[in-house]
Parts: C-alpha cells; sequence; structure tokens
C-alpha cells in the first residue's frame, strides 16, 4: 500500500523546551496524552489503548533516534520500510521564541483523513493535560 506523509505543525504556549520534552520523549510523557499506557524497555515502547478489562489495541515502536529537548522518532514495528517512521520535534520561532510541536507520520494513503483526526485527538489531550 502507498503511503503518504502526514505533517502536523502545532503551535505551543510553553517557552521551555524541557516541560514539552517531557511530554513528549519518554513513555511517561506520552502515557498523559497519546495512549492510556506507555512502557520503555530496551529502546521499544509499547502503546496500549483501552483498559485491563475491556478490548485493548496494542502496538509497539522502536525507538529510530533521540535527541534531548529536540526530538523522538519511532517505527512502528508492522512497517516493514525504514522510510516509514513518525516522529514528535520540537520547534522554536526565531521571531517570537514561541515553541511548535513538529508531528511526522507516514500513513497509508486511504487512512491519511482519518489519522489525521487521530493526531488532532491526540493533540486536544495533549493540550487538555498540560495546557500547552
Amino acid at each position: 500500500m502507498n503511503k503518504k506523509k502526514l505533517e502536523i505543525e502545532y503551535p505551543l504556549s510553553s517557552k521551555s523546551e524541557s516541560i514539552v520534552w517531557g511530554l513528549i520523549g519518554n513513555a511517561h510523557g506520552l502515557s498523559k496524552w497519546m495512549a492510556d499506557y506507555v512502557e520503555e524497555v530496551d529502546g521499544v515502547m509499547t502503546f496500549t489503548w483501552g483498559e485491563v478489562w475491556t478490548q485493548q489495541d496494542i502496538r509497539t515502536s522502536v525507538i529510530i533516534e533521540r535527541r534531548e529537548n529536540s526530538f523522538i522518532r519511532l517505527k512502528w514495528d508492522v512497517n516493514p520500510s525504514d522510510d516509514d517512521f513518525w516522529e514528535l520535534r520540537v520547534g522554536k520561532s526565531d521571531f517570537s521564541g514561541k515553541l511548535t510541536l513538529l508531528i511526522t507520520d507516514h500513513v497509508d494513503e486511504d487512512d491519511y483523513d482519518y489519522m489525521k483526526g487521530v493526531w488532532a485527538d491526540n493533540l486536544n489531550r495533549l493540550h487538555n493535560v498540560s495546557g500547552l
């Protein structure tokens, strides 16, 4: 199936890279807004949606690269191509000094609109839990 690059730039209300990094660069932060549970073991993050007593969706993603206060790049274990990564990056405007969260994902063309909605929901949860 053909992949399409999905890029989202989300403005943040924080000027602190370390605050943003705490929410995107580790399992604890990601579990606050991206999935119900996130666990990291030996460079692999396991994302769980749903409660133990209900049906769960569990996916694993390998950390390809991580630079503190800058970005984390991961690859879902089901993607055969090294080009099929997803990334959360902290950007900063030279003009205003304001931070942005830059999201890059590679999604199936047929799922593009759906995944855009999933990321919008995730960003809404990020805002609700952190005020960013």
